[in-house]
């Protein structure tokens, strides 16, 4: 077959990311376009379209494009969904209202927590009751189906989510329920907490169920007009999606479950992360992303990132967890740490710089963009400070504007403050690092983990540009900045499997764990990830399968996953099970309760293709690297608190051996990295440059 070509692509708040890797070669281009946030499809089929002219590839000749993007969590931080219902037990629509009961912020009298994505007048109820043992307390009222129906048309509902107590062992009404809505309002998108999230706890089955419901028509829309604009492009291959995992599905399965790609373009910076760690010799990875509006970090250990399979999505307060609206989901373990380049920055009550949370995005962008932007930015603070060039911001193709950077800063923070505009631009920068290596640094500690022992690998098109100086207060020695940095996320997707989590609910104690009806059940979702993957075009002899329990103490109200062996949960074996979660409680915590029973909580299969081989082809100018100085420029250097000239060297043109020291500036079309005095530079065999800070 000719077609040979592999694309990814990451909408991001700020831009638009493209990777086109030619698999026979291994060879990669590069593209990068602001986002269109109107309709997002726009620029992605506009910069596919760029990249095949450029390099003279023909519609025919691809092979395989595969998504991410931020619609879906824009969706629900926006509040732009569908007018979405819910559809609950009697006595509990007042769950989404009610939640965990918790406060994140003790002191705050005025604590503000998250709305409900159905309001209350679209919180119905019918009469049933499921037991806690699957069994039916009370048989499914029709006459209330019926009343609750009736409601839904008549208040305008577009989308519902059915949740009904304790469905997960038993969907018989969820799926009477579902069937009596389709056959009434059949226009009415219906999502059922048992397809989507058959686990235990009705405040998290709720949420994610109606999230799910509230983005699917949207998501529906857009994948419609993207599935459009490729078939005009002449590109008529199926389209494949990153999920919030780090897997990547069919476009049929992600239809059904848009909620799961709410973390899809960080999960896709995470698998470039941990690739680009291993290539240099690191499996120990700090993942540093800083895009446009945010900045997120991971932990990868041994080569494998950290998984949880909880998340938060439009947080009232976005660094406190609690604030937010909860989805189960599995998810890589990722936190958002700070701000991104187009963050704005503003003076508080107190007269203290703050930075973020709200960005300037793509329309209007900071105000260097030239785009009506009139606040001041990170990236308009790093441009002020020389980090970054005018004339060569994405190579040259998007001139930046310094006068009204500067005019910005000074407006609204260097002249109230009464200092100077550098000097209020560089404290906008350190502000921005500051909180970020304080907010890293929390949450290793918080996985009883020590940041200085990890690797440095930063990505997004703001990243390199901070990297540096935050690992210098993180006290992390190395820092490694692949080639591409800034579009690291799109080619993450390259080097996912295909692969889909599927989750059921059963509570069984450890000491009655009944092997064969367990072992069934794990069959069954063997057999259905199968034919999943078959649908994504996965050979049958390829797949992998994982098995996980959700395991805790009696009477904890947590739980911990614990990866364990098909043989031992046939045959029932209860010693080699408790000793897989004591290990794994051990490891998390520094004891176990020996004395305490033990259940299990759920069940997680996981059904994986191969991981892409990506062997990335070495793509630099030819020549030393004495020829990559391109000149230089006055850069502020924060040891002297001045600027001074400084070495500007071109990316493209650094040859694999070739050693710099700092202070320099290196320049490539998606990222600038920033390499400050004392540090030592090396590019390896695979153009990563290697920095000993």
């Amino acid at each position: 077959m000719s077609a040979r070509y592999r694309i990814g692509v990451d909408i991001g708040g700020t831009f638009t990311d493209f990777v086109m890797q030619d698999a026979a070669t291994g060879r990669l281009y590069n593209e990068k376009l602001l986002t269109t946030p109107a309709d997002p499809s726009l620029a992605v089929i506009d910069g596919i379209g760029r990249m095949l002219r450029a390099h003279g590839v023909a519609a025919g000749d691809v092979l395989q494009v595969i998504h991410g993007t931020t619609l879906v969590a824009n969706a629900i931080i926006e509040r732009k969904g569908v007018r979405t219902a819910l559809i609950t037990t009697q006595g509990f629509a007042d769950v989404p209202e009610i939640g965990r009961e918790w406060r994140y912020d003790t002191y705050d009298l005025k604590l503000e927590l998250p709305q409900p994505l159905a309001g209350r007048d679209l919180r119905l109820e019918v009469a049933e009751r499921i037991g806690p043992d699957g069994r039916v307390l009370t048989l499914l009222d029709q006459d209330s189906v019926a009343r609750a129906i009736a409601t839904l048309g008549a208040r305008g509902a577009e989308a519902v989510g059915v949740c009904l107590i304790n469905a997960f062992l038993n969907p018989a009404h969820e799926d009477a329920v579902r069937d009596a809505i389709k056959s009434a309002l059949s226009d009415l998108v219906v999502c059922t907490s048992s397809d989507l999230v058959p686990e235990i706890g009705e405040y998290e089955r709720m949420s994610t169920t109606v999230a799910n419901a509230y983005v699917l028509p949207l998501f529906d829309k857009y994948l419609r007009g993207l599935r459009a604009g490729l078939d005009q492009l002449g590109i008529r291959r199926d389209l494949h999606l990153m999920l919030s995992d780090g897997g990547t599905v069919h476009e049929s399965t992600a239809i059904r479950h848009p909620i799961r790609l709410v973390q899809s373009g960080p999960a896709g910076g995470v698998q470039a992360c941990t690739l680009y760690g291993m290539e240099a010799g690191h499996r120990d990875v700090f993942c540093f992303d800083m895009g446009g509006t945010t900045a997120k970090a991971c932990l990868i250990d041994d080569g494998l990132p950290a998984r949880a399979t909880d998340f938060e999505v439009a947080r009232v307060a976005r660094l406190k967890k609690g604030s937010g609206l909860p989805l189960r989901i599995p998810v890589i373990d990722m936190i958002e740490i700070g701000a991104g380049g187009g963050s704005i920055a503003r003076l508080d009550s107190l007269g203290l710089i703050r930075v973020g949370p709200d960005s300037a995005g793509s329309e209007p962008g900071p105000a260097c963009y030239g785009r009506g932007g009139s606040l001041p930015t990170v990236t308009d603070a790093d441009l002020v400070l020389g980090y970054l060039d005018a004339d060569h911001f994405l190579g040259g193709a998007m001139r930046l504007d310094g006068a009204a950077a500067r005019d910005a800063i000074e407006r609204h923070i260097a002249g109230p403050l009464g200092i100077g505009i550098e000097e209020a631009a560089f404290a906008i920068h350190d502000t921005v690092n500051e909180s970020m290596a304080h907010a890293a640094s929390i949450h290793a500690l918080e996985k009883a983990r020590r940041i200085d022992h990890y690797a440095m690998v930063p990505i997004g098109g703001a990243g390199p540009v901070h990297a540096c100086h935050i690992a210098q207060r993180l006290g992390v020695s190395r820092v490694i900045v692949p080639l591409g940095a800034g579009v690291a996320s799109a080619f993450g997707f390259l080097a996912a499997p295909t692969a889909f989590s599927f989750m059921r609910g059963r509570v069984d104690a450890l000491e009655t764990l009944e092997g064969p009806a367990v072992a069934s059940l794990l069959a069954e979702l063997e057999a259905e990830g199968r034919r999943m993957l078959a649908t994504a075009g996965t050979p049958a002899g390829s797949v992998n399968i994982r098995i996980l329990a959700a395991m805790r103490y009696l009477g904890q109200g947590y739980e911990v996953e614990v990866e364990l062996e098909r043989a031992w949960i046939g045959a029932a074996a209860r010693e080699p099970i408790r000793a897989a979660f004591e290990a794994e409680y051990r490891r998390l915590f520094g004891r176990i309760e020996s004395a305490m029973a033990i259940e299990v909580i759920s069940w997680r299969l996981i059904a994986s293709g191969p991981t892409p081989m990506i062997a990335v082809a070495p793509t630099v100018n030819p020549g030393a690297g004495a020829a990559s100085l391109r000149g230089r420029r006055d850069v502020y250097d924060p040891g002297s608190g001045s600027f001074r000239a400084t070495e500007v060297h071109d990316r493209n043109a650094i040859t694999p051996g070739t050693t710099l020291s700092g202070p320099l500036i290196i320049e490539e079309r998606e990222s600038t990295v920033v390499v400050p005095n004392g540090a030592m530079v090396h590019c390896n065999e695979r153009l990563s440059l290697v920095i000993d800070v």
